[in-house]
């Protein structure tokens, strides 16, 4: 991991963590001063500060070996943290020492988490150390910390051991401590007391005095600073010519400057202690604004203030009252919360959805779609997230995030870039298939994320998100009064994923419906069917067992005309849990508030097949796969170390050293085979994986042999897969009946295949460096799932930041 990092600490603020240095000196002697006797005496048992000097004296002499980490906050050295070579050789002692006031802000937990990685990434299993059973805030900590922690008591003092076994429990921990931290963060962003508008002009037309004008004109409670060194008034409230003439706190500073003056304007804040900064501003993101940029942030790091932005609409929170965009629109409230990488799509989302908030993230500098999933999924007023992403910072982080707000609410997104072409260099099958979009495929399908293809289809999924029940499962009834929509409509249900299944009713047709009727399914009432027909056969559909959702299907203006019929479906559906989603030709909306209308049938059909498709995804096992264990990714690592010293730009394997590789995990590739007969001899795979810097690793399985290419029938995933996720992958190829024994074919060992893809994945995982792998083919037969060949390539690889110890990106 690198060297030095911001972090979030439990009440939002952010400190930056590095190793010791040179001139730290004279910062420890007076973190010392500062140390309370108490402190002093819980940290060193005896002696108080004159001990506590002369520790920090031989922690800053040339040639100590171990590590040693400290904190900054505010620019002041705010705490410590070291771990020195125990007589084990594989053990190491730690010991922390805080700031009197910076205790009880997650400083002790977010050190130790570092310095565990540290020690684990150098071989330390376990770290010692000792403690006074009297300090009852170090002992919580331990026990709160999600490693396995060893304790001894001995009369006052206790002993503890704290081994290096990172797993599930502490995953979890450290996600719940970043949560806690991430909502206190942008809880000053979101929810501020004040606004200052720094950079609000007189002329209407300038963002900041729209800003100005949204937030006086949408009520929001708290006081409004406009700043304007130029005028003594501004929308006929008293402005301020700087931040320091402001009379009160400031929480939130809406910055719409000229970009030069944008930095003058952050220090400014920083100065006046804001918690956070929009700015609006742009000419960051282009390549001569880039160091700008990066001061900016560092500008906000040091402060502890968070940055939407630059080069943004601003943030829109309906239940604060607050607009602080130079958008337009008023503040309805709603169940959507938006976060949009683009000014253009934020404002279209804004106009045609009900929103709790909106963000306009900009160029992203700091605040993300993953800190927003953070902060939204304890946010009771958004009960649906929408996202329009340009890019991602940590893809990793943002499926485990996503993965986890998904089992609460769902998530929707937009991903452009879906035309950017994969690497043309590469040479294998898995890589050539795996392009950047597939790969965000693979990542949000795991996450349970609902993609979409565009702002309509967005909205559409939104408004049948926020108004219906989850369907129960995939069958559909269509109902209405015209047989080529409604065909249409079967048709698109079919495309989708959806089953129409024929309808047997419990009760006499006659009735319920008009003689002349299609019954089977679509129920097709005819062009005469009254709005009492149409609604008694919804309400009759609706009661039907076999029937997980009803798409009503009419044709104005035929029968008792738009308004009857649509007042007539909603009584039907009143009473009904099932989902109901209705297709009012030409015709947009929702009735009774509740069920929602679409122009087209395919509108309608691809909103409930994604609805579908997440409610099936939520009614799945929240699996867990087993990582590689350490004893397989050492004796890896080892190979591919010594593979890339040789030959530092990587390479492809020779046969000899992939077999090597493979075997660590337990992939075994055989010269020859044997199988039962020339069926079982027929049927090939190809297993493979990929690396993307951008992404990190994808599982690929597809069909082999001489029609690989020419059918594309593939499917990936993001490793490491259990075993059930393996078996789900293999059942998406639609080749995967021949497998199960299709036309009386022998089955194959499947069990055995998804073995070996587990193993794959489990490389992928453990070894960033493999960029390419290919076991092609895989012969699957009844006996069992070899692999005949494999190649691998190696290319250097930027390790990713682990994800048990936290960071500001």
């Amino acid at each position: 991991m690198s060297e030095e990092c911001d972090v979030l600490l439990r009440d939002g603020g952010i400190a930056h963590l590095r190793p010791l240095a040179a001139g730290d000196g004279a910062g420890l002697h007076e973190l010392v001063e500062r140390t309370s006797e108490r402190s002093a005496y819980l940290r060193f048992f005896t002696g108080g500060r004159a001990t506590a000097h002369a520790y920090v004296d031989r922690l800053t002499r040339p040639g100590r070996q171990g590590l040693v980490l400290v904190a900054v906050l505010h620019g002041r050295l705010v705490a410590i943290a070291e771990h020195t070579p125990a007589a084990a050789p594989t053990a190491a002692e730690m010991a922390i020492l805080i700031d009197d006031a910076a205790q009880g802000l997650g400083l002790g937990t977010l050190l130790l988490e570092h310095l565990a990685v540290r020690a684990a990434e150098a071989g330390v299993a376990e770290l010692t150390g000792e403690v006074l059973a009297e300090n009852r805030a170090m002992l919580r900590m331990l026990h709160d910390l999600g490693l396995p922690v060893d304790l001894e008591y001995d009369g006052s003092l206790v002993h503890l051991r704290i081994r290096l076994d990172p797993g599930d429990r502490l995953l979890e921990s450290v996600a719940a401590r970043d949560h806690q931290a991430e909502r206190a963060s942008l809880a000053r962003v979101m929810a501020p007391a004040s606004i200052a508008v720094v950079g609000a002009g007189r002329d209407p037309s300038g963002a900041g005095h729209k800003v100005l004008r949204n937030l006086l004109d949408g009520g929001f409670p708290g006081p409004v600073y406009p700043v304007n060194p130029k005028a003594a008034r501004v929308a006929g409230i008293e402005a301020y010519p700087d931040l320091r003439a402001v009379p009160g706190p400031v929480d939130l500073a809406v910055v719409a400057v000229p970009a030069p003056a944008v930095l003058s304007v952050a220090r400014d804040c920083a100065a006046a202690g804001v918690k956070g900064l929009v700015v609006l501003t742009a000419g960051f993101a282009e390549n001569e604004g880039r160091p700008a940029e990066r001061e900016l942030v560092a500008i906000c790091r040091s402060a502890g203030m968070r940055l939407v932005g630059p080069n943004c609409l601003g943030i829109v929170n309906t239940a604060a009252r607050m607009n602080a965009s130079f958008l337009p629109a008023p503040l309805v409230g709603g169940g959507i919360a938006v976060m949009s990488q683009s000014g253009a799509v934020g404002a279209a989302l804004l106009e045609r959805l009900p929103v709790s908030s909106l963000v306009s993230v900009g160029d992203k500098a700091d605040v993300s779609g993953n800190d927003l999933l953070e902060y939204w999924e304890d946010d009771e007023a958004a009960r649906v997230i929408a996202l329009y992403l340009e890019s991602f910072g940590n893809p990793r982080r943002f499926a485990g995030i996503a993965a986890r707000v998904g089992r609460r609410k769902p998530v929707l997104l937009i991903k452009s870039g879906r035309s950017v072409a994969g690497d043309r260099a590469v040479r294998s099958h898995t890589a050539a298939a795996a392009t950047p979009d597939v790969a965000v495929d693979a990542l949000v399908r795991a996450a349970g994320v609902i993609r979409v293809d565009g702002v309509r289809d967005l909205l559409d999924t939104a408004r049948l998100l926020t108004a219906q029940p989850l369907p129960a499962g995939r069958r559909v009834a269509i109902v209405g009064n015209s047989g080529g929509p409604q065909a249409m409509a079967a048709d698109a249900c079919e495309r989708e994923g959806l089953v129409v299944p024929e309808l047997v009713p419990s009760a006499a047709p006659s009735a319920w419906v008009r003689a002349g009727s299609a019954l089977g399914n679509p129920v097709d009432l005819t062009a005469d069917a009254s709005a009492e027909e149409i609604g008694a056969a919804v309400e009759r559909v609706l009661a039907e067992a076999g029937v997980d959702a009803v798409l009503v299907v009419y044709t104005p203006p035929f029968g008792s005309g738009p308004e009857a019929t649509r007042k007539a479906i909603g009584e039907a559906a009143r009473a009904s849990r099932k989902t109901v989603v209705a297709c009012v030709m030409g015709h947009e909306g929702l009735i009774d508030g509740r069920i929602p209308v679409y122009a087209y049938p395919e509108e309608a059909v691809r909103a409930l097949a994604r609805v579908t498709a997440y409610a099936a995804w939520l009614r799945t096992p929240d699996d867990r796969a087993e990582p590689a264990s350490r004893g397989q990714a050492r004796g890896a690592r080892e190979i591919v170390l010594s593979e890339l010293a040789a030959r530092p730009g990587g390479g492809w394997l020779d046969p000899v050293t992939t077999g090597r590789l493979l075997r660590c995990f337990g992939v075994n590739v055989a010269e020859s085979i044997s199988v039962d007969g020339p069926e079982s001899a027929r049927v090939e795979i190809i297993v493979g994986g990929v690396n993307y810097p951008a992404f990190g690793p994808l599982v690929m399985v597809g069909m082999g042999g001489v029609t690989a290419d020419l059918l594309a029938d593939r499917a990936f995933r993001v490793p490491p897969l259990s075993l059930d996720a393996a078996a789900e992958l293999i059942a998406d190829l639609r080749c995967s009946p021949l497998l199960y024994g299709h036309l009386g074919r022998p089955k194959a060992d499947v069990r055995s295949l998804a073995e070996q893809i587990v193993r794959v994945g489990r490389l992928l995982d453990a070894l960033p460096e493999v960029a390419e792998l290919d076991l092609d083919p895989v012969i699957v037969s009844p006996s069992g799932a070899v692999a005949v060949d494999a190649r691998v390539r190696l290319a250097p690889s930027t390790p990713a930041p682990s994800p048990f110890a936290r960071r500001l990106r």
